[in-house]
C-alpha cells in the first residue's frame, strides 16, 4: 500500500480532513475497478494523489523518468516543519456555521504565497468608512446647514418684497399727497408691482445666490447693479411705449428701494456675524488640507474672523504631524473618510505641491457624491475675484491677475464722492461738533483741535485735524511710557494711557475725535475711505511692502478701523490696508462706511 505523505503534487501540505484514509469509513468515496493494461514489473504503481487511488493509464504508456520521480518522491518524503504541518483550516464540525468571508486582498496573498510566488506577510488591514447613500447621507451632514441657510435666505426675500412695497408707498405719497384720483390709479398699480419687478432683478443679477452672501462685498454689488438694471429697463419701456412718468415717483421709489435692501442686508447679515461670534452659530464645519505650518495659520485665522463662518474640525496633513488645536484626521489620500468621520460640509486645501490638478479633480469627484463644497484657497494674496478671470490658452486654464486701478476716471470719481460727501457730513454734524468743542474746551485747558503731521499720498505730509483727547504734555511724557507699548510694530498704544483726559477718553471709545478729518478731506489730503495716516517716524522704519500703503490717499475710515481698530497687530493691520489699496472700489467704499457705523456704535478696539 502507498505511504500518503499528505502533500499536494505542488510539495504543500495537505489539510488531514482532505485525506482519504483519516476520513471516516463512512464518507470515503467507494474505490472503481477498471480494466487497465498490464504494466511493466519494474514500473510500480505510482503513490495515490490527493487521496486517492491512483488512476489508470488511458491508452498511453508509462513515462520511466516519471514513475523514477515518484518512486523517489514516495520512499524520501521531505521533512514537514511543524508550522507547515499544522492544518490551514480545521474541519468544520458537523452542523457548524459558515465560515466567515475572507477579505478579497488578504484572499489573494495567501493564495500568491501558497502558490509559491511570493512570500505573505500579514499586513493591518484598513476599515474604509461606512459608503452612505448620496440622499441619506447629504440629508443627516447637512440637514444643520440647510436649516438656517434656508431661514436666511427667505427671510432677505421678505425683506426685499416689504422694502419694495414702503419704497413704493413713500414715493406715492411724495408726489400724490391728496389722495386717489383717477389719474394716479396707474401709479398705485406701479407701487404695487415695484417690490415684484425690484426682487425680479435681484434675482437676475444673482443677488440671492448662496455664493455671494453672508460675507463679502459681491452681495453689495449685485445689489447696486439690480437697482441700475431696473432704473434703466424702466427708461427704456417708458421711453418706446411713450409713457410719462412722473419724475418724483421716479426719482423716489427707485434709490429708496435699492438703497433700503442695502441697509437691509447689511443689518441682516450683521446679525448673522453677531450669532457666529457670540454663539457660534450658523457655522460651517471646514477639513483643512495642507502643511502643518499652513494648516495652523489658517485655523489660527478662522478662528479669529469668525465672522466668515468657517469652522475647524480636522485637517489632513502630507505625512506624520500635529497641529495645535486641530485634530489631525488623515493623510492626503483619506480626504474622503475624513470629511465623513468629522460630519464636515466643507474641505478647504491649501497650496502644496502634492494635490495638483489631477489629484484635485479626483477629490472633487469624492466630494461631488455627498454634495461637500471644495474650497482651494489661492496663493495670491489680497488680490479680489474682480481682478482675476481665468482664459482658456491652448487648451490650458490660465488665470490672469489685472494691475489695480490706482489712477484713472474712477479716482476722480472717488474725489468728487468724498468732497461732496464731507461737506454734506459736516454741514450735518455741526451742532455735535459744537458741543464736542465745548466739551474740550471745559475738560482741560489746551486747545480744542490737536494737530499733527502724517504722511499722505505719494510720501507727501500733511497736517491733519483731531479733537484733542489728551493733556498737553502728553508728546513730553511719552518717552517715559514708552516701555508699556501694548501693540508691536511702530505705533504706540497703551489701553489705559494716563495721558488721555475724561472727555477724551469717550471721544476714543466712539471715534468723535476725528471728525475733524473731514476738513482734510474737503482739503484733498485724505479720503473718506482708505488706509490708516501714519506718522513719519513710522514711514522711516515701513518694510518695502509697507509702502505699498503711500500709493492712495489715508482716509477717515477704512478695513483695518472696522475689522478691530487698535486689537489688531501691527502686521494685520498692514495686510488689511494692503488689501485696500489692491481692491479698490466704490461699492467696497460704500460696505466700509456702513460697518463703520456697526464698529463706532460698538466701540470694541479703540482706545
Amino acid at each position: 500500500m502507498a505511504i500518503d505523505s499528505g502533500r499536494t503534487r505542488d510539495g504543500f501540505h495537505r489539510p488531514a480532513h482532505l485525506r482519504r484514509e483519516d476520513r471516516p469509513a463512512g464518507l470515503r468515496r467507494p474505490e472503481r475497478t477498471v480494466d487497465a493494461r498490464p504494466e511493466p514489473e519494474a514500473a510500480p504503481a505510482p503513490p495515490p494523489v490527493y487521496g486517492r487511488p491512483a488512476a489508470p493509464a488511458r491508452g498511453r504508456r508509462p513515462s520511466p523518468v516519471r514513475n523514477q520521480i515518484r518512486q523517489v518522491s514516495a520512499r524520501k518524503p521531505r521533512p514537514v516543519s511543524a508550522e507547515v504541518a499544522a492544518p490551514v483550516s480545521p474541519a468544520p464540525a458537523p452542523g457548524a456555521a459558515a465560515a466567515a468571508e475572507v477579505d478579497p486582498a488578504l484572499a489573494a496573498e495567501v493564495e500568491a504565497a501558497v502558490r509559491g510566488t511570493t512570500p505573505f506577510t500579514r499586513t493591518p488591514v484598513r476599515i474604509a468608512a461606512p459608503d452612505m447613500s448620496a440622499g441619506a447621507g447629504r440629508t443627516s451632514r447637512h440637514r444643520a446647514r440647510w436649516a438656517w441657510e434656508g431661514r436666511y435666505l427667505r427671510t432677505l426675500l421678505v425683506l426685499d418684497f416689504v422694502i419694495g412695497l414702503m419704497a413704493g408707498a413713500v414715493a406715492f405719497e411724495a408726489r400724490f399727497s391728496g389722495g386717489l384720483t383717477l389719474y394716479n390709479a396707474r401709479y398705485v398699480l406701479l407701487s404695487v408691482l415695484l417690490p415684484v419687478a425690484f426682487t425680479a432683478s435681484l434675482a437676475a443679477n444673482r443677488a440671492y445666490e448662496k455664493r455671494y452672501l453672508f460675507v463679502g462685498t459681491d452681495e453689495y454689488q449685485r445689489v447696486l447693479r439690480a437697482g441700475l438694471a431696473l432704473t434703466a429697463a424702466t427708461v427704456f419701456v417708458a421711453y418706446t411705449t411713450e409713457t410719462r412718468i412722473a419724475r418724483v415717483w421716479f426719482f423716489v421709489a427707485l434709490p429708496l428701494v435699492t438703497f433700503g435692501c442695502l441697509l437691509a442686508r447689511f443689518l441682516l447679515r450683521q446679525l448673522l456675524h453677531r450669532a457666529r461670534k457670540r454663539r457660534g452659530a450658523c457655522m460651517r464645519r471646514v477639513v483643512v488640507v495642507g502643511h502643518e505650518l499652513a494648516v495652523e495659520a489658517m485655523a489660527r485665522q478662522l478662528r479669529r474672523e469668525r465672522y466668515h463662518g468657517l469652522k475647524v474640525v480636522g485637517a489632513c496633513l502630507p505625512g506624520p504631524g500635529e497641529v495645535a488645536d486641530v485634530p489631525i484626521l488623515g493623510r492626503f489620500d483619506e480626504v474622503a473618510g475624513a470629511v465623513r468621520r468629522a460630519r464636515a460640509d466643507t474641505v478647504l486645501v491649501l497650496s502644496c505641491p502634492e494635490l495638483d490638478g489631477h489629484a484635485l479633480r479626483r477629490l472633487a469627484w469624492h466630494l461631488e457624491r455627498d454634495d461637500i463644497d471644495l474650497i482651494v484657497a489661492s496663493t495670491l494674496i489680497d488680490v479680489a475675484g474682480s481682478r482675476t478671470t481665468i482664459r482658456p490658452v491652448d487648451g490650458l486654464p490660465m488665470l490672469h491677475v489685472e494691475h489695480p486701478t490706482l489712477n484713472g476716471a474712477r479716482r476722480l470719481v472717488k474725489a468728487l464722492v468724498d468732497r461732496v460727501g464731507a461737506v454734506a457730513l459736516l454741514v450735518l454734524a455741526s451742532p455735535l461738533l459744537a458741543v464736542l468743542a465745548i466739551a474740550v474746551r471745559m475738560d482741560s485747558t489746551g486747545p480744542v483741535l490737536f494737530r499733527q503731521t502724517r504722511v499722505g499720498k505719494d510720501g507727501h505730509e500733511f497736517v491733519i485735524f483731531k479733537f484733542r483727547t489728551m493733556h498737553i504734555d502728553a508728546e513730553a511724557r511719552l518717552a517715559e511710557l514708552r516701555h508699556l507699548n501694548e501693540v508691536d510694530g511702530a505705533l504706540f498704544k497703551l489701553r489705559n494711557d494716563p495721558r488721555v483726559t475724561r472727555v477724551g477718553r469717550l471721544l476714543r471709545k466712539f471715534s468723535l475725535d476725528e471728525l475733524p478729518q473731514l476738513l482734510n478731506v474737503i482739503g484733498g489730503s485724505m479720503s473718506l475711505v482708505g488706509p490708516r495716516p501714519p506718522l513719519p517716524e513710522e514711514v522711516a522704519v515701513y518694510p518695502d511692502d509697507a509702502r505699498r500703503r503711500l500709493a492712495v490717499r489715508p482716509g477717515m475710515t477704512g478695513l483695518w478701523q472696522v475689522s478691530g481698530r487698535s486689537d489688531l497687530s501691527w502686521d494685520e493691520a498692514v495686510r488689511l490696508d494692503l488689501q485696500y489699496v489692491e481692491n479698490w472700489s466704490l461699492s467696497l467704499d460704500l460696505v466700509i462706511l456702513l460697518r463703520t457705523l456697526s464698529a463706532v456704535t460698538r466701540g470694541a478696539g479703540a482706545y
